[in-house]
């Protein structure tokens, strides 16, 4: 009976493939083959071994393994056991390997297949940015800090920062891959003493055959920094879905309105109140970011074991390798459906633009008057007393300006009335969009 909502609520096939029970066993079967070819090749089991422990590999039972342990109470012997159950090798599987040598490169091959999905989603959710960038980077609206107006921004930067940070999430991820996708085959406490002289070359040759890179030094384990790494990358990448459906949120408050994700014809809002249009889909995201960050500090408790090793970290991450990877993939999912669905109202973002009456372009009219004579902290104090004043009285600030001798002794009318126009301030904004768009585009390939 399903108990995890993973099991029934979250997550993709893809993900979930790799992290289900059967798939990793059919990992630790591959293991042991790749160990008995590297062994075979330098001598230390006999000619026809490797090709027999190779078929085993395929033939050998999960299931058979979960029984077996179920009896022996060890994981790792029960592969070897039911692998030998179907081999007339089957003496000569696992010679000289401690099991972590087998179940850590088995996580190495797990972590590798994870990374490639997860890049693979966040290129598609770089390129739904760029383009939501481009098609909306003269799209003029308020700019918000301390949940107050600011002076305008547009949407087309709005998008573009977010996806500069997914596209430094690739670039993180790039970067970690090579130390995270690893194994090794060191024996007990990591001096490779049961393979004599041959230790180093099995090692590299059994990471040759798997296609990851082998640790340069181990004890008993893979060392929990690398694993650690890693837990933090998703943590930061569910940080920044989180970040950018809290905006989505707050945008679609009733209030703003700029905003919405895409509601189905027949879709529900709420049990009781029929006209609610819910974000339940970036508030999902939010949601299970927490759960995905909750996992860095079990990842960093896992690398002080004892001496050459303890087994505290193997139950741990029974649990956080599969939640981590598998709510991280599926809040990736989620919210690139978002933003492809994402609609603007854009009367709705005219409308906040200038709701303040003209307020939150104060700074133009300020730096404007500093730059024809009047001083940049003069400039200041005459415009934060308009602003007051036009705030408490519910006025324009240009009628506001209009009375001050010393805002019109420097800028008319009609040069006021321009400095307040929302849409004549964005700066380089939409510069930096297309400049960000030729540098990132590539990343999508």
């Amino acid at each position: 009976m399903p108990i995890h909502p993973i099991d029934y609520r979250y997550g993709t096939p893809e993900m979930k493939a790799i992290w289900e029970e059967d798939y990793r066993i059919s990992m630790l079967f591959r293991v042991e083959a790749a160990l008995a070819r590297a062994e075979e090749e330098v001598g230390l089991i006999p000619k026809g071994a490797a090709d027999a422990i190779a078929r085993a590999a395929e033939m050998a039972s999960p299931q058979r393994a979960k029984e077996i342990e179920a009896e022996i109470g060890h994981d790792m012997m029960a592969v070897v056991l039911a692998m030998a159950e179907v081999c007339d090798y089957g003496e000569w599987i696992h010679l000289g390997a401690t099991s972590n040598d087998i179940l850590d490169t088995a996580t190495g091959l797990q972590l590798k297949a994870s990374l490639e999905i997860i890049e693979a989603k966040l290129r598609e959710l770089l390129r739904v940015l760029l383009d939501l960038a481009m098609e909306n980077r003269n799209l003029v609206c308020a700019g918000r800090t301390h949940g107050q107006m600011a002076v305008p921004t547009t949407y087309g930067l709005r998008f573009a920062i977010w996806a500069s940070e997914v596209a430094r999430h690739i670039d993180r991820l790039r970067e970690i891959r090579p130390r995270a996708a690893v194994g090794k085959i060191s024996g007990a406490v990591g001096t490779q003493a049961a393979f004599g002289p041959h230790g180093m070359t099995i090692q590299r040759r059994v990471m040759e055959i798997l296609g990851l890179n082998e640790v340069d030094v181990s004890n008993q384990v893979v060392q929990r920094d690398r694993h650690a790494e890693v837990i933090c990358l998703l943590a930061l990448i569910a940080s920044t879905l989180d970040k950018i459906c809290v905006e989505i949120r707050t945008l679609q408050r009733t209030e703003i309105a700029e905003v919405e994700e895409s509601f189905g014809r027949r879709q529900v809002g709420s049990s009781t109140m029929p006209h609610k249009r819910n974000p339940i889909r970036s508030e999902q995201v939010c949601g299970l970011a927490r759960v995905v960050r909750a996992q860095v500090e079990p990842a960093f408790a896992n690398i002080p074991l004892w001496d050459e090793r303890d087994l505290t970290n193997s139950s741990c991450e029974r649990v956080i390798f599969p939640e981590a990877f598998v709510l991280t993939d599926h809040i990736l999912n989620l919210t690139i459906r978002i933003l492809k669905g994402l609609r603007i109202r854009k009367e709705n973002v005219e409308r906040n633009l200038t709701l303040l009456k003209g307020l939150n372009m104060a700074e133009a009219v300020m730096v404007e008057l500093a730059k024809r004579g009047a001083g940049r902290q003069t400039s200041h104090e005459i415009l934060r007393a308009a602003s007051m004043r036009a705030f408490e009285e519910g006025r324009e600030l240009l009628d506001v300006l209009l009375e001050d001798g010393t805002v019109t002794k420097y800028i008319s009318e009609d040069e006021i009335r321009e400095l307040l126009d929302p849409h004549r301030y964005t700066g380089t904004a939409v510069e930096q969009v297309e400049r960000l768009e030729k540098k990132l585009r590539l990343y999508c390939e």
